[in-house]
């Protein structure tokens, strides 16, 4: 079968392009932006990209269109797809009823954490010899790939609460119909498709209704919107996590956390990824991959030679002294998150976060009072805030000079590297490509 992807060029939909390609089929694909690393990615695996959507891709004849959905009505490919009644699904749709049908999928949900934490999930599953199939919203160091298609009947998958297609509001992870679910946290997000915390409690109620009896749910013990969920109806065998009486963890040796359950020791471990919310994300994973038969021990010793994912925390590179990082944050917790984690790295050293709101609940201006609160870790914060709605330096007053915000990105790059000093961090956070400023950080410290 060709199938033809709009949209191929998101992480999610490339790695639906990269499953379905491993699945025997032809595919092809279009983007508003086809650029590195996930065109090439696609491109070594013989699938063809097209510039833009326009309506004369129809003519490529393939058997199906599978729509992501950053594709919107008014789109002209899409409105020629249906305006000729051709075929066309959801990506969600598309990997349900493909890939996902038959397997034992294991899905991780929640507002913050959800690819490290899928990735931790995979590798405890691979190195238990489980030889799993993912989808990640990131790429695995590890793996090097953001998506694999194996025979092993398990499929871990991150599971979004974004909205599934311009056809289908519900969110993606509706389709997935997991056996075994972690819900990392639940807060406001994605407000360009949800008016409050309310209605994004909903999906995760619709998420647990799926769920079979001898299933498993992983939940932090921590959130009372995940309590909230679990109230509304739970079918389905739940373990918490981040409580004593449940899944929970205690610093041991050097930088090493003890595993407990209901308070009782089950094991060390050592984690490269800095920061208690990591350990939680890794407390999740092995309480999920238990339900797959893995043991704690085995779970344990995969947790120490996990790599990390690329965009979390990843070094860039260190020039005259001075450590450039890149990082997905853009979330206000996500964002303070982070930085308490370079922070229990890093000590005293100095840390000059680097910031893009660009997400789209970012830029409504719904979390803007809460960023001040989210950079309090930071000695200085150097804000992008070219085509906001909002005024960031108003927003970012409350930190007075340990803020600054730029219109343009060459200013805040000069601001960055005329501050910087040997043993700073440099801590760029954005959940977009931000102009490629990671490598003009690196190359104006080099001149």
């Amino acid at each position: 079968m060709h199938i033809h992807v709009l949209g191929i060029c998101g992480t999610f939909m490339g790695g639906i392009a990269l499953l379905a390609r491993a699945a025997g089929h032809r595919v092809t694909g279009c983007d508003a932006n086809v650029y590195p690393p996930m065109s090439t990615q696609l491109q070594a695996q013989g699938i063809d990209l097209v510039e833009g959507y326009g309506a004369e891709q129809v003519e490529l004849n393939p058997d199906l269109f599978v729509v992501g959905n950053a594709i919107s009505r008014g789109n002209p490919l899409l409105e020629a797809i249906l305006d000729r009644n051709l075929p066309y699904v959801s990506g969600p749709q598309w990997l349900a009823e493909n890939i996902l049908r038959g397997k034992w999928v294991l899905g991780v949900a929640g507002t913050h954490g959800k690819t490290t934490t899928t990735a931790l999930l995979a590798w405890i599953l691979e190195e238990a010899g489980l030889q799993p199939g993912f989808l990640v919203g990131g790429v695995p160091q590890g793996f090097g790939v953001s998506a694999r298609l194996t025979p092993s009947p398990f499929f871990v998958i991150e599971a979004d609460e974004y909205d599934t297609a311009f056809c289908d509001k519900r969110s993606k992870f509706i389709h997935y119909r997991p056996r075994t679910v972690i819900l990392n946290n639940l807060e406001f997000d994605h407000a360009d498709i949800f008016s409050d915390l309310a209605a994004i409690e909903t999906q995760f109620h619709h998420l647990v209704r799926t769920l079979p009896g001898n299933g498993l749910i992983v939940a932090n013990g921590g959130e009372e919107s995940l309590k909230r969920v679990i109230a509304r109806g739970c079918w389905t065998r739940l373990e918490w996590f981040g409580i004593h009486d449940g899944w929970s963890f205690a610093d041991a040796a050097g930088e090493s956390f003890e595993l407990r359950l209901a308070g009782k020791a089950q094991g060390s471990t050592r984690l490269e990824l800095p920061g208690n919310h990591n350990r939680a994300n890794a407390v999740a994973a092995v309480a999920a991959a238990r339900h797959a038969g893995v043991p704690v021990a085995v779970a344990l010793k995969a947790l120490a030679t996990f790599p990390g994912v690329k965009r979390r925390l990843e070094v860039c590179g260190t020039v005259r002294g001075v450590t450039v990082y890149d990082d997905f944050a853009h979330h206000p917790t996500a964002i303070a998150a982070t930085l308490a984690g370079l922070r229990s790295r890093v000590g005293g050293r100095r840390i000059l976060a680097v910031l893009e709101p660009r997400s789209n609940t970012m830029k409504l201006g719904t979390m803007k009072a809460q960023l001040p609160g989210s950079l309090t870790d930071a000695d200085l914060t150097y804000c992008y805030g070219k085509g906001l709605g909002w005024d960031v330096a108003a927003a970012l007053r409350p930190l007075g000079d340990k803020a600054v915000s730029f219109d343009e990105l060459d200013a805040l790059v000069a601001a960055v590297v005329g501050d910087a000093r040997d043993g700073d961090q440099v801590l760029v956070m954005s959940n977009g490509g931000f102009g490629g400023v990671h490598q003009k950080l690196l190359e104006a410290l080099g001149r």
